[in-house]
Order: C-alpha cells, then structure tokens, then sequence
C-alpha cells in the first residue's frame, strides 16, 4: 500500500482551512511518501493526558489514520513519572511500544536506538514555517532529527485573584521580591501557595529551573562545566527557603497532580501549572466559584532581569526495533499535518503547544485570556541543559532530578545550602564527565 497525496487528502492539509489559519504551505520540498508493510500494525506509548480533549482528539487522528490506511494502532497511556524509565527499557532491551511520547532530553540519552526522522522533519519544517529552536533541540543533533518534535506544555502561576486582592495586592507582582512578599501574605491570610519539591518530572523540574535561572544560576556554563556550585545558585537557594516556609505542608514529596488537587481542593490559592487546572474546574459545577476566580501569568523576573522559565516539552521516539518503520513514519507523518495538529491544538485547550511555527495562528490562544502566559511556550522555552548543550549529560542530569533535590534538600533542612550545592554538583560531574 503507497500512501500518497491523492490517495487520502487528510494525510496532509486541505488547501482551504490550512489558508483560514494563516498557512501558506512551501512545496520546494518533495512530499516524502511512505509505504506501510504488509500486516502493519503500531503501539503509541504516550502520557495520561490533564486535558481530556487532548486524548480524545489524539485518538480522533488516529482513528481517521487506521480507516484511510488499515494500519492498526494501540494507543496505552502510563503517568508521567513512568514514562521515561519505560521509554529507557524499552531503548535498552529492543523491545516494547513503537512509538513513545517522551520527555525533554531523554532522546539524547539513546539516540543509537531511534530511527532517524530527518527527511520527514525537514519536510514539515519547509512546508509549516520552520520548528521552534527550543522544540527542535530536543529531538534534534546537529541536522539529525533523533525523535520529531511534538509539543510544549505551557506553565503559568495560577491563582485565586479574589484571594490574591484580599491578601493586599491589586495586581500580580511583576518581580521575584513582591511574589515573595504575596507569598507571606496570602499565607497570613490562611490561602497559601504551594509548588513542588517532590520528583514531579514537568511542575518540579519548572519551578527548581526558575528558581534557578531567575536568579542567574545555570548548572553549566557553555562548555558543558558543572557551575551549580555558584553565588548565584546559592541565591536562589535562600530565596527557596522563604518561599517554601509560606507554603502548605508537604509539598516535598508533591507529584505532578498533587498540586492540582491541593488548587481544586480549596487547600492552596496560588500554584503553577498548565491550563489543566482551569478546565477541570470549568467542567466541574460544583467548582464554579474557583473556576471564575482563576487567573494566569508567567512567573515573576528574578534579578537576572528577564524572564527565563523551564516548559515541558514532548517528542515522538521511533525505535529501531519496530517492525513497521515505513507505518510508523506514515503515521507520525500524519499525525504532524495541518488538519490533525490543528484539531489536536484545538483539542487541548491551549494546553499543548505547537512545535510548528504555522500553527501558532490556531484561534485557541486568542479564545479565552487565560490561554495567554500559554501561547508562546514554544517560543519562550529554555532548554534544561542551559547553557550547555543538550545531550546524554543534560538529559541524564534531569532524570535523576538533580536540581529538583538540591532544593529539596536545603529547603527542607536536611542539607545546608552550601552543602546542597555540593552534592548537585557532585551528582552532575557524574554525567557531564562522562
């Protein structure tokens, strides 16, 4: 079976809608064409989705992509702290999904497993106005595509506004000094904040990155030379220590939907997360009054004096050990044009980012101001081995959760921040000397 252009026109934009979303799609670049094996048949790993239309617009695509093709496809979801050690396994031993949804880096850490991708992103570069470099580096070394860039995830403060007023503020503060001191407030007020210390791999990673970079920390300088250990780093140290006395406890051990329950659960009034928060409160009647109280906004500028936020970011693996490669590049193919990455962004609520510069233009951002501190994820995005480069070190760095413990460790006082500092920086020389 050849899958061409005339064969189903839903495999890639239809001229009209691509036209009504700003799309002016270059064909200097041949449409590649792949053709599924005989008795093809694919299994997708991907995270368990925060927004429900995110599934269930995946799954829409994908059911259009089984009917035009006959190519099956399993579709098995896993929490987001099970991904990459599954995604790891499946790299290491030769076997398992297909196809995986992972995180930041990790395709670095095993690119001699993936299949290259890089005539098929190169054609939807041409043809969608170019990736976004910080999506791109992900998936990418030098001109090689290991894994094709899939999304951002956007994070933003989200917050009670009538609580945040009550606690003495009319508008958000802009720096790092007023969030402390809104903070403290809203915790005399009895409506506290609370990020994560805990091993989340999206909200904890997020907020120790900020916390870093806000403040001019970086755990490498360009070289790829740990420098966690700096004035900087310590910095940002203390001032997570008196962010994390106004918070309600146990936020060590918070996951990735702890923080969620703490908002929706009336516990916390101020957290960070993606837009997941809002549209499960929106759904929900008896959570009304918090879904009308919600605002949005991007984290505070530390003393660095820009603003500089971690966003979680997801690729499309393609192992090796598939037996259907040309299926698999068929679907991913798919999948990445314009009428299903449009009703995917659509899908989502504002939740998944574009990692394609056309689809910036999808009427989703505009749709509803809560969606702003999420449309240009993509764009604004720092990538976590900053300001190093990406690789096996950065990637394995991060899945570790070095950061992440340093400050846990300090602000919890298990470690003095100097001591904190110390073992990060051990724990970092362990990779990046490798």
């Amino acid at each position: 079976m050849r899958i061409k252009r005339r064969d189903f026109l839903a495999a890639s934009a239809a001229v009209a809608g691509a036209a009504g979303l700003g799309i002016r799609p270059s064909f200097a670049q041949a449409e590649p064409t792949y053709t599924p094996e005989s008795g093809a048949s694919l299994r997708l790993l991907r995270w368990t989705p925060f927004v429900k239309g995110d599934e269930e617009a995946w799954l829409a695509n994908t059911k259009k992509f089984i009917d035009a093709t006959g190519v099956q496809v399993r579709i098995d979801k896993e929490s987001w702290e099970d991904i990459r050690p599954k995604a790891a396994v499946a790299a290491n031993v030769g076997s398992g999904p297909d196809l995986i949804m992972c995180w930041f880096d990790d395709a670095h850490q095993y690119p001699d497993k993936l299949v290259d991708l890089t005539e098929l992103a190169n054609y939807l570069g041409n043809k969608y106005g170019g990736w976004y470099d910080g999506v791109r580096g992900y998936a990418a070394r030098g001109d090689t595509f290991i894994a094709m860039p899939l999304t951002a995830i956007g994070n933003a403060v989200v917050y009670r506004d009538t609580h945040v007023k009550a606690a003495g503020f009319s508008e958000f503060p802009k720096d790092t000094a007023g969030f402390l001191e809104l903070c403290k407030a809203m915790k005399a007020k009895g409506t506290p904040a609370g990020f994560p210390h805990g091993k989340a791999v999206g909200d904890g990673n997020n907020y120790a990155h900020w916390l870093l970079w806000s403040h001019g920390g970086k755990m490498v300088d360009e070289g790829g030379k740990v420098t966690i250990n700096s004035p900087e780093t310590l910095a940002s140290i203390n001032y997570a220590k008196e962010l994390y006395a106004t918070f309600i406890p146990g936020t060590e051990s918070w996951q990735d939907v702890n923080n969620n329950r703490a908002f929706l659960a009336g516990q916390v009034s101020l957290i960070a997360n993606g837009v997941s928060v809002y549209y499960t409160a929106k759904g929900d009647p008896k959570l009304a009054e918090i879904a009308k109280d919600i605002r949005t906004t991007n984290f505070p500028i530390g003393p660095v004096g820009q603003s500089v936020e971690l966003c979680q970011t997801s690729s499309l693996l393609l192992f090796k050990h598939t037996k259907y490669p040309e299926a698999a590049k068929a679907y991913i193919k798919f999948m990445m044009e314009a009428d299903q990455m449009n009703a995917w962004i659509q899908g989502s609520s504002a939740y998944c980012c574009q990692p394609l510069k056309a689809f910036a233009k999808n009427p989703i951002w505009t749709s509803d101001p809560i969606h702003a501190p999420y449309a240009r994820a993509s764009e604004k995005l720092r990538p976590n081995g900053y300001a190093g480069p990406l690789g096996y070190a950065s990637a394995a760095t991060m899945a570790d959760y070095v950061l992440v413990d340093m400050y846990a460790a300090a602000v919890t006082g298990q470690m003095s921040p100097e001591d904190a500092m110390k073992e990060a920086e051990r724990r970092a020389n362990r990779y990046y000397r490798v």
